[in-house]
């Protein structure tokens, strides 16, 4: 039997790494002029103010989710409907809408936005199933998905402002979730997900060692935490990675890897142009 004090700590410092990874994004837009909230991502048309708007964005459909199931239900069925049915894509629309408004104002939207979902989050109960536009999830997997978001569009705006930011323990999230999503992977590229299981043997920003996966597994990757962050949200191409897999169901991972739900993403272009 699953202890509730035991999965209450997790969530709690999911939230707490949740606080603390969307400081981080917060320190870099704070005092960033118009013409900066304004300046081009490696995301394809958006703006630094395109990516804190779609996590404003997300963060507001995660709030739903937290406290009123139906209701983001009936809202994500109907509101994607109509705007797929006119050849808009939400998640474009949403942060399109967002980036629209004036930075302070999109800033304080995105602030109390967050705050709005570690409540919710911490209120739900544990053992929930929170609807999402994938699989539902439960509280403290919603609270990892949305730490994975901010550090991943995070580091859109790290580069597009040229600051390299320190990699912290808080990769771990991201990393077990990349493992998580393995079957996810393979079946939105319309593969079948693979029975063999996968072992990470991650090196930590500490020098430590994460290892993630069953210890017999014959599939296995190997390579820093933080490049293998950058391959499951798609922030850079393998090519430019220090990754090694090992086994045929890794080795065919690691190309379409993806920690987020939706569609298969563009990724990023390889820095030799290949």
């Amino acid at each position: 039997m699953t202890d509730p004090n035991a999965v209450g700590d997790v969530l709690h410092g999911l939230l707490a790494d949740l606080r603390a990874e969307t400081a981080v994004l917060d320190a870099l837009v704070a005092e960033l002029p118009a013409d900066g909230w304004a300046g081009p991502t490696p995301a394809e048309g958006w703006t630094v103010a395109h990516q804190i708007a779609h996590l404003a964005w997300t963060d507001d459909w995660t709030t739903l989710a937290a406290r009123d199931p139906e209701g983001f239900t009936a809202a994500r069925d109907s509101r994607f409907t109509a705007l797929l049915a006119a050849g808009t894509d939400p998640v474009e629309a949403g942060a399109r809408e967002g980036a629209a408004a004036e930075p302070a104002e999109l800033l304080a939207r995105w602030r109390a936005g967050r705050e709005e979902v570690r409540a919710a989050l911490a209120a739900a109960p544990a053992d929930a199933r929170l609807p999402w536009f994938g699989p539902p999830m439960k509280p403290a997997s919603m609270a990892t998905a949305r730490l994975m978001e901010t550090w991943a569009h995070g580091q859109d705006v790290a580069d597009a402002l040229g600051t390299t930011r320190e990699p912290t323990a808080r990769l771990r999230h991201i990393a077990r979730l990349g493992l998580r999503t393995l079957g996810f992977a393979f079946t939105v590229h319309g593969r079948p997900a693979p029975e063999a299981p996968v072992r990470l043997e991650l090196t930590a920003p500490d020098g430590s060692s994460w290892v993630f996966g069953p210890a017999d597994a014959t599939d296995v990757v190997t390579g820093p935490a933080l490049d293998f962050c950058l391959l499951v949200t798609q922030r850079r191409h393998r090519d430019d990675l220090d990754l090694t897999a090992t086994g045929p169901v890794a080795t065919a991972w690691l190309p379409i890897a993806q920690a987020f739900a939706g569609a298969p993403g563009k990724g990023r272009t390889a820095a030799s142009g290949a």
